[in-house]
């Protein structure tokens, strides 16, 4: 058992306070946008055996205590197991972020597993180093992810019907309004919403910042007793104030809009844009970091690769029920075997209770605080701290009040 030490990312669109305040801290002098619990080549968490080490590293680094990576690479079979192996090779396969956006996130998709390996290759022929900017494939790794939220979370995730866009759209009469209609019009299914989109994301053919400056203007001017989404009339004029004229703006009012109440959570699959727009969440992932990018962003943007692992196909967002696996622990199952999350509940601070799970996991305390018996030996672990457990620590049990989260390999 190690405790680990969180790597910070310091990225624009975070919140300055939600991820400090749920360690005690006062808020930040910049933003602390996501906190990487996992052994990453990007940011790979440290290890301690102290409880009193500072619970989260700046970006830089953490003087000389050891990383997550460097722990599993001195003896990968005691600490993933033979089975992790056997399955994923010396790698851990999940990665636990919290995240605090404090404004929209880039429109996003993730890549399959296959659509990983090719990508990768073809950059790493390409000769783009590993840091550029360019680079959309960093690892090799697929990156099916879960949101659980610890407060309200708002995002918008996969395309609505074309039926449904023409609905929201409706009224507006704007010229870039006017253009999306007659296109999903013309072919009302998948292929014209992908039309659609390509149309406003692709340099030769994207609304210009004043186009899509009317369609906000008439968005925000609609009376919500005349609007056909007044919710998507206001994410289109929040996410104007952060990316004025991006036209990721009209993209959005594609999109289905989802809000997460602490406790629920959401699956997004490879192929699925989404973007996170505010809140504070628990992120689970398969260990990567490839991202293509297609717009609400000043990063790199591949429109054609973007393009060509996109899912329009309408879907409703998937939302994940835990399933209750015993009188305190709940388990959100997903369809990939990277990862699973559980959600132990403790209320009897005097009753020590058996955490079902095995292999390597990562344990994270979101609330109270809470001892965690490996045998006869037990640890502190409280609200924002984390610990990493080996395959070899075995099963574990855990007594206290407050509220643990499990990530494992199943």
């Amino acid at each position: 058992m190690k405790y680990l030490q969180g790597r910070v990312r310091h990225y624009s669109w975070g919140s300055h306070n939600a991820i400090p305040r749920l360690f005690g801290h006062p808020a930040a002098g910049e933003p602390v946008a996501e906190l990487w619990f996992g052994a990453h080549n990007n940011a790979p968490s440290f290890v301690s055996d102290d409880p009193r080490q500072q619970s989260y590293a700046p970006q830089g680094g953490s003087g000389e205590l050891l990383s997550l990576a460097e722990l599993i690479a001195a003896d990968p079979h005691r600490v993933l197991g033979d089975d992790i192996i056997a399955r994923y090779g010396s790698q851990l396969p999940f990665l636990l972020k919290l995240i605090a956006p404090d404004q929209p996130l880039s429109l996003q998709v993730h890549p399959s597993l296959e659509q990983a390996y090719l990508g990768f290759e073809r950059e790493e022929r390409a000769g783009i180093p590993p840091q550029d900017p360019r680079r959309c494939y960093p690892d090799q790794n697929h990156k099916p992810e879960m949101l659980y939220a610890l407060t309200t979370f708002e995002a918008l995730v996969g395309f609505r019907s074309p039926r449904r866009i023409l609905g929201v759209l409706s009224g507006l009469d704007c010229a870039v309004a006017q253009r999306v209609r007659t296109t999903i019009a013309a072919e009302p299914n998948n292929h014209g919403v992908r039309q659609a989109f390509s149309q406003l994301i692709s340099q030769a053919t994207r609304p210009t910042e004043e186009e899509v400056a009317e369609l906000v203007t008439q968005c925000a001017a609609r009376r919500s007793v005349d609007s056909p989404s007044p919710r998507a009339d206001a994410l289109a004029v929040r996410i104007a104030r952060f990316h004025p004229g991006d036209p990721g703006i009209v993209a959005s009012l594609l999109l289905n809009p989802v809000t997460l109440h602490p406790g629920e959570a959401l699956y997004t699959p490879a192929g699925i844009v989404h973007a996170y727009i505010s809140g504070l969440g628990v992120e689970v992932m398969a260990s990567s970091d490839n991202v293509l990018r297609a717009g609400l962003t000043y990063k790199h943007v591949d429109v054609a690769e973007l393009l060509r692992i996109t899912d329009t196909v309408a879907a409703p967002p998937i939302r994940i029920a835990a399933e209750r696996i015993s009188s305190v622990q709940s388990t959100f199952y997903v369809p990939v075997d990277d990862f699973e999350l559980s959600v132990i509940s403790l209320r009897h601070a005097d009753e020590r209770v058996e955490v079902k799970g095995c292999g390597p996991r990562i344990i994270l305390c979101v609330r109270g605080a809470v001892e965690v018996w490996i045998g006869n030996e037990f640890f502190f672990i409280n609200t924002g701290q984390s610990m990493f457990l080996s395959a070899d620590d075995g099963a574990i049990s855990v007594r206290g009040a407050g509220e643990l989260l499990q990530v494992e390999a199943p």
